[in-house]
């Protein structure tokens, strides 16, 4: 009786062995499935991929921001241009608004020259708005240009026509001024049209 039990355990012990031990080897088989299966599911997911790939990525993000930089500067020239027509625009406003008292003193002048008796006060009048007229242009940057008995210059002349010097001190300098010559901030914007002693 004894013999049997101990046979018996013997056995037992041989089973749960083995059954520990095809238990081990299937926990294996389980991981190495479980491994190969996620390092696919990683190829699949782009953990591992190749460089065409890549490079393909990385052109559809640069062409990406060249397009959104080509379009911010689209929208900023389109703006800054409009900024600089209404800038002109605003300009031109200014200036009128300016020119406009000697518009209305004009208008009134024109009014009492039917009814003037007094022609020196029309006169004076007249003077008034001229010189009125002539310091909004200067407030604008609008100088005269100082041309009479100065050095003929071809920058700043135009010589219509040489008469022989009437002194020696005249000659190669202006004589006669027919038209004057303007500048505006210090820029010729009309020549003088002058004439030259030779």
């Amino acid at each position: 009786m004894e013999n049997t039990t101990e046979k018996d355990l013997t056995n037992n012990n041989d089973a749960e062995n083995t059954v520990t031990a095809e238990n081990e080897l299937q926990n294996e088989q389980h991981n190495s499935a479980d491994s190969a299966e996620n390092s696919h599911e990683g190829s699949k997911n782009g953990n591992s991929e190749n460089p065409e790939e890549l490079l393909k990525q990385e052109l559809a993000l640069a062409n990406d921001k060249y397009i959104r930089l080509y379009s911010e500067f689209d929208n900023f020239r389109r703006r800054t241009a409009k900024e600089k027509i209404d800038l002109m625009n605003n300009g031109a406003s200014d200036f009128f608004k300016m020119m406009l008292p000697v518009v209305d003193d004009f208008e009134r002048a024109l009014k009492s020259i039917n009814d003037a008796s007094d022609v020196d006060a029309l006169k004076q009048g007249v003077d008034l708005i001229y010189t009125k007229f002539k310091n909004t242009l200067t407030a604008k940057g609008l100088k005269e240009m100082e041309s009479k008995e100065q050095p003929f210059d071809a920058d700043l002349h135009e010589a219509i026509t040489q008469i022989p010097a009437p002194t020696a001190d005249l000659k190669g300098k202006v004589v006669d001024e027919l038209e004057k010559g303007y500048y505006l901030n210090d820029k010729v914007i009309r020549y003088a049209k002058v004439v030259v002693g030779n």
